[in-house]
């Protein structure tokens, strides 16, 4: 199906229907983006694609609203939104046209669909609500602070801010997609270091790159600290033992803390050494043996402390 209109809802706007926009207005680039609500424009036909009105759930059709009595389920029974179902239809598709590997796309697009769509989905539906103080920072609230003011007289604000939101939505999308597709690419590298370390404690990779995902699929509890180039210098870092919060398998030296150039060079006996962060995560070298030299200064310490 080649649409020549995408049909989506006047009014005020939400992150559901910008972001299937996003999806849409890239694999459709020809198509007219319409925001109505008038009949001629909501009830389906072979030149359009609607969504976020309508009424219906229909994919052949071309219809996809989740307002109506009997609206989709997920298979474990929590809802969709309009997002959510072009996602289901048409993400696999995106992906392709962003360039994803093709071995990537099936994983990258049930995790994307896990970890961004679901929480845009659950919030649309009341399902998930945005609380505590970051609650006013999350992306469906931010984007609805871009709806024009309610006596704004001006006719095109509506479309305006419709347009400038979703050059907005577009970037988050784009950058959160390529993130994910990042990790998938680094996991192979990531791979093939942990078998080239064995037994060791520290992994060096040959670049900065999302480790941790790749370490635990590995089951590499053994490994306490990563070395990579940054820039002109090397980097030695700490590993988390989660994605929330800051606990790490093994602290750098307590001593180290806080101390550069001369002071950690002192602190640690390495020459070389250039700067600990005073949380002790991260640290870094002039040189890569300077790195790793530290490295086994903190792989002692902490074993030390077991």
């Amino acid at each position: 199906m080649t649409p020549d209109f995408l049909v989506t809802h006047s009014g005020g706007f939400h992150a559901d229907e910008l972001l299937s926009s996003v999806i849409l207005t890239r694999l459709f680039p020809q198509a007219r983006l319409v925001r109505s609500r008038a009949p001629e424009w909501i009830t389906p036909g072979a030149d359009r694609i609607i969504y976020d009105v309508g009424g219906a759930y229909d994919a052949e059709a071309g219809i996809f609203d989740h307002h109506q009595r009997g609206a989709p389920l997920r298979e474990d029974g929590q809802p969709f939104s309009s997002f959510g179902l072009i996602w289901k239809h048409f993400g696999r598709d995106y992906l392709v046209a962003s360039n994803v590997p093709e071995a990537h796309v099936a994983p990258l697009h049930a995790a994307f669909d896990a970890s961004f769509v679901l929480p845009i989905d659950l919030t649309d539906n009341g399902a998930l609500s945005p609380s505590g103080p970051l609650g006013g920072m999350t992306l469906p609230v931010l984007l609805e602070t871009l709806k024009p003011d309610f006596d704004n007289a001006d006719p095109e604000a509506e479309t305006n801010a419709f347009q400038s939101a979703l050059a907005i939505a577009r970037s988050f999308l784009e950058a959160a997609i390529a993130r994910r597709a990042a990790k998938l690419r680094a996991e192979a590298v990531v791979q093939q270091a942990i078998v080239a370390t064995g037994a060791g404690r520290v992994l060096e990779l040959p670049m900065g790159m999302p480790f941790r995902p790749a370490i635990e699929k590995a089951g590499a509890d053994h490994l306490l600290f990563v070395v990579h180039p940054r820039d002109k210098d090397w980097c030695l870092t700490t590993i988390r033992r989660s994605d929330e919060g800051f606990d790490v398998r093994a602290d750098l030296p307590a001593a180290w803390a806080g101390l550069t150039n001369a002071d950690l060079e002192a602190a640690s006996g390495v020459a070389g050494a250039s700067f600990c962060h005073n949380g002790r995560f991260v640290a870094a070298a002039r040189t890569r043996e300077a790195a790793l030299a530290m490295a086994d200064l903190a792989v002692a310490e902490a074993l030390g402390d077991r």
